[in-house]
């Protein structure tokens, strides 16, 4: 097996976090990694915002999981709470992927989702870990989204696509187990 197949076979979703901020060259790895995703049409429809103020990330974090509460379905609060109370388990790091708005862009979700997963790799190669989280929206739809789109940077005619997570594990993790009967052959 080669070193891209081992990284892959060794990732996982990481939902642990020591808290320390990774060096910044592993960073700018990750970001070049991230910019450098196959998109259809080659329009690279999206923008990359690395966000490394914890105490935003924390500010967020909070803000998510208040407007969890009151929601009618607590599904997704009731998870939060069984992982430790956290939307975003201590990260220190935030590679939020922005799309644009309103515009008849084809394929941007796929094309935020293979960005992601260059992300993660990448980090993964680097000995970092990291989570995709599509409930990094949660606070920039909330009531205080203006505020968090403002501060995060996020350029007018652009919104959240996806985030992924980034830092050192607070422990080790395994990936989950493949499930082979997924595939066929035609």
């Amino acid at each position: 097996m080669n070193d891209t197949l081992r990284t892959i076979a060794a990732r996982y979703s990481c939902r642990a976090f020591d808290g320390k901020l990774p060096e910044r060259e592993k960073l700018e790895a990750i970001a070049m990694a991230a910019i450098q995703s196959p998109s259809a049409m080659n329009l690279q429809p999206w923008k990359i915002i690395v966000i490394t103020d914890k105490p935003f990330i924390d500010e967020m974090d909070e803000d998510g999981v208040r407007t969890l509460t009151g929601r009618d379905d607590k599904s997704a609060y009731d998870r939060v709470q069984e992982r430790g109370g956290k939307m975003f388990y201590n990260a220190p790091c935030m590679f939020l992927i922005v799309k644009p708005t309103g515009t008849g862009f084809f394929n941007v979700d796929m094309d935020c989702g293979i960005v992601c997963e260059n992300i993660s790799l990448a980090a993964a190669s680097l000995g970092l870990g990291s989570v995709i989280c599509g409930m990094a929206g949660i606070p920039f739809l909330g009531t205080n989204g203006d505020l968090f789109t403002k501060k995060a940077g996020i350029p007018d005619d652009w919104g959240f696509g996806i985030a992924v997570l980034v830092g050192y594990a607070a422990e080790p993790g395994a990936p989950h187990e493949p499930d082979k009967s997924k595939i066929s052959f035609v």
